[in-house]
Formats: C-alpha cells, sequence, structure tokens
C-alpha cells in the first residue's frame, strides 16, 4: 500500500487455548512481511543474504497468496488461517453499500467492526504476549480485546526509509529480550511502493531489493547479537506479488455500450482489477448482460455464481455483482484514475502474483526447497511454533511439516 497505516503494537491476550508443551520450552517466531516481493524478485538482483538465509533454512519455490491479492485481506490470512469469505475482511477500504461511504485504507485500519469477524488474529490468539509492528489489521480490537501498547505514525509515512527500518528492527529485538515477548509480526511496505510507482521490471525496484536484502543482513546480525540464534524462528514473507500494467486496449466501465451509472446504487471501482457493483432494484440482470461481455480482458460474475477456488464471494458483504480483470489490465469506472506502472490484486493463480517465503531457525530444515503451498497454511504453522492450540482455520499443518525439523 501507498498510504498504510504504521503503528507499534503490544498485546497479553487472555486464555484463549491451552499451550500443547510448556511455556519455558517454546522458542519464539518473528513474522516478517516485505510488502509487495513477488517471487522472483530475487532472481534479477543479487540478494546474498536471502541466499544465505535459504542456505541455512527453508526455501518455497513460491507461496500463492489468498484472493484478492491485496494488502489487509492477505495479511489477515497470513495471520487467521481464513479464506476471505471466512475472515470477512474481503478489501482494504470499509464500505457502506446503502449510504455509499467508503474509508480509506489508512482510516479503516481503525474500524473495528470491518476486522472482528470471528476470526481471531494469532497475536489474540497466543495466550502469552504478542506484538506488531506495522501489520494490517493490529489496530483494531477483537471481540473487546485491546492492545496496551500503540502508537502510530503520520498518514504520510516514507515507506522507503533504510534507517527506519533498522530501528524497528532494533525495537524487534528489545521486545524479544527485554519484554520477553514471543511472537512479533513486522510489517515493512516494500517493494510494494516502488513496484507500483515505477514497475515491478523496473531500476528502482531492483534497487529496492537490494535494500531489502540489506535488511535481511541486518536483522539476522541483531538476531545473532541478541543471542536469539538459537531460541528465534524468523520467517520472511510478502502478502502479493506484481505486475506491470498494460496501458492499451484499457478498460473503462463507463464507455461500455448501454451501461450507465445511473443503474448502480453503489461501485466499488478504481481499485486496480477488482470491482464490486450493487445495481438499483429491478436493475441487476441488465447490468450484468451489459458488462459480462464488454471487454475480452474483463470477467464479470454474479456473486453466487463466482468460482469457488478463489474462496471470496460467499461473504455478506460481496456486493451482487463481482468483476475481476485479467493480470496487467486494471478496471476504470467513472474517471480514469489509476497511473501506477505495477498493480495486483490480480488472480492468485497468475505467477506474478506468488510471493516469497523463507525459513530459519530451531525448528527449521537446513537448505531445504519446498514445493509451493498457499498463505492459508501459514497460521497453522505459526501455532505450532509457538506451541499452541489454533482457533478454527482452513489451512492443514501437514501442508507444512515438512520444512520442519523432525526434533522440531
Amino acid at each position: 500500500m501507498f498510504t498504510s497505516l504504521v503503528f507499534v503494537l503490544a498485546a497479553l491476550s487472555s486464555a484463549r487455548c491451552v499451550p500443547v508443551q510448556p511455556v519455558s520450552n517454546r522458542n519464539k517466531v518473528l513474522l516478517v512481511s516485505f510488502d509487495g516481493f513477488r517471487w522472483n524478485y530475487d532472481q534479477d538482483v543479487d540478494t546474498p543474504n536471502l541466499d544465505a538465509m535459504a542456505a541455512d533454512g527453508v526455501k518455497a519455490r513460491y507461496m500463492t497468496p489468498a484472493f484478492i491479492t491485496i494488502t489487509s485481506p492477505c495479511h489477515f490470512t497470513l495471520l487467521t488461517g481464513r479464506y476471505l469469505e471466512n475472515h470477512g475482511v474481503i478489501h482494504n477500504m470499509w464500505f457502506n453499500t446503502t449510504t455509499g461511504v467508503k474509508l480509506p485504507y489508512y482510516i479503516t485500519q481503525g474500524v473495528d467492526s470491518w476486522w472482528d469477524n470471528g476470526s481471531l488474529p494469532i497475536w489474540i490468539t497466543a495466550q502469552r504476549q504478542a506484538s506488531s509492528i506495522y501489520f494490517p489489521g493490529g489496530r483494531a480490537k477483537y471481540q473487546g480485546e485491546e492492545v496496551n501498547m500503540k502508537l502510530v505514525e503520520p498518514f504520510l509515512f516514507n515507506y522507503s526509509n533504510e534507517t527506519k527500518w533498522r530501528e524497528n528492527i532494533d525495537t524487534v529485538m528489545e521486545w524479544f529480550t527485554v519484554n520477553n515477548l514471543d511472537f512479533i509480526a513486522l510489517y515493512i511496505g516494500e517493494p510494494d511502493s516502488a513496484g507500483h510507482k515505477y514497475g515491478p521490471e523496473s531500476t528502482q525496484r531492483k534497487n529496492m531489493i537490494k535494500q531489502v536484502d540489506r535488511t535481511v543482513g541486518y536483522l539476522r546480525q541483531r538476531i545473532q547479537e541478541s543471542g536469539l540464534e538459537s531460541k528465534l524462528n524468523l520467517i520472511i514473507t510478502s502478502d502479493h506479488g506484481m505486475e506491470t500494467v498494460i496501458k492499451t486496449n484499457e478498460i473503462h466501465i463507463k464507455t461500455v455500450e448501454n451501461f450507465t451509472f445511473q443503474d448502480i446504487q453503489f461501485e466499488l471501482l478504481d481499485y486496480g482489477p477488482s470491482g464490486l457493483l450493487v445495481p438499483k432494484e429491478g436493475k441487476l440482470e441488465h447490468v450484468y448482460s451489459v458488462l459480462k461481455n464488454a471487454h475480452p480482458n474483463l470477467h464479470v460474475y454474479k456473486k453466487e455464481e463466482f468460482p469457488k477456488r478463489f474462496h471470496y464471494a460467499n461473504h455478506p458483504r460481496i456486493a451482487p455483482l463481482v468483476l475481476y480483470s485479467d493480470p496487467g489490465y486494471v478496471i476504470h469506472g467513472r474517471y480514469k484514475v489509476q497511473f501506477n506502472k505495477g498493480e495486483h490484486g490480480f488472480d492468485n493463480e497468475a505467477m506474478s502474483m506468488k510471493t516469497i517465503f523463507r525459513a530459519v531457525g530451531p525448528a527449521f530444515a537446513r537448505g531445504l526447497v519446498v514445493e509451493p503451498f498457499e498463505s492459508v497454511h501459514v497460521y497453522a504453522l505459526l501455532c505450532e511454533l509457538l506451541g499452541i492450540t489454533p482457533e478454527p482455520h482452513d489451512g492443514s499443518l501437514e501442508v507444512m511439516k515438512p520444512m520442519l525439523r523432525e526434533s522440531a
């Protein structure tokens, strides 16, 4: 996200689950998300620190994010193990289809009702202390539970500030060693911003990957200096990939023959390649019929007919008509307001949407490359590493077990 809520949290949750191993035997877990880190971004840039991490631990060929492939929904899948239609965070923006009100990403972070849909993120599930730096969803209350510490940065934040990244890593090490926290989730908003602004094939994106790699090196150095190397499991991943935006034969809903916004009660468009429409009473069939074949790279479905493989449409927040476009194409609504050179939100089966996954620590095998898996399984892995019983989720620990040491 370009404009993302920045926050620092520490929470002591109530006993929602029972440790499955003695507390004294627990190792700590650090989950790091580099927003928009496509699975192959390390293949056209020298990344010695990411390479060393893979040699010392586990590397997945790639990880498949949830659909839709945007920041808040995909991060919440990592934290809950639920698909979007089950955890309910179906977009970056809170909206009300009756009033037409839509709230931007930053404001939506503080709307408890948007996040608290019965799926508890792992920092609430964890019985002992847990915390979050910048992670989407960390500002909200869940079933009345509120974080104890909160630091919110200004609305406009420089996500490429390498010095700030290192300061946050130093804070993480302090929280692990001084405050004795078990689990921390750290969010860094790059290389997403560089990918959006300059495109995924740009020199600027490649330079940002070098910065990310330096940061990984600094992180592992600080883990060692803090005496945590033998007791901390480090996972580095992302929420989604990035695709180059196609500027020819664009999709403009406003210019579709026989379509008019006068037939629409509510629209959520101009957000990359996805859209939601609520036609006015009696207009559903007409709007659907004029849009469904309007553009060869636009896909329009009635909610109940949306492909089941996306695990997306079976939620009350999904509008009667769901739109998405092929990789590279964005959907323009009333006006052309999207000018990014890179975008995400596309079909999660598109290779450009796949993300990275690296893991190293006492629980993980060394020098192992594992086959691709879905991000919905990461939650079960986190619970296993922390020794806690997971809440109901859509993933499977069995998928992740091959990456663990036999004694773990």
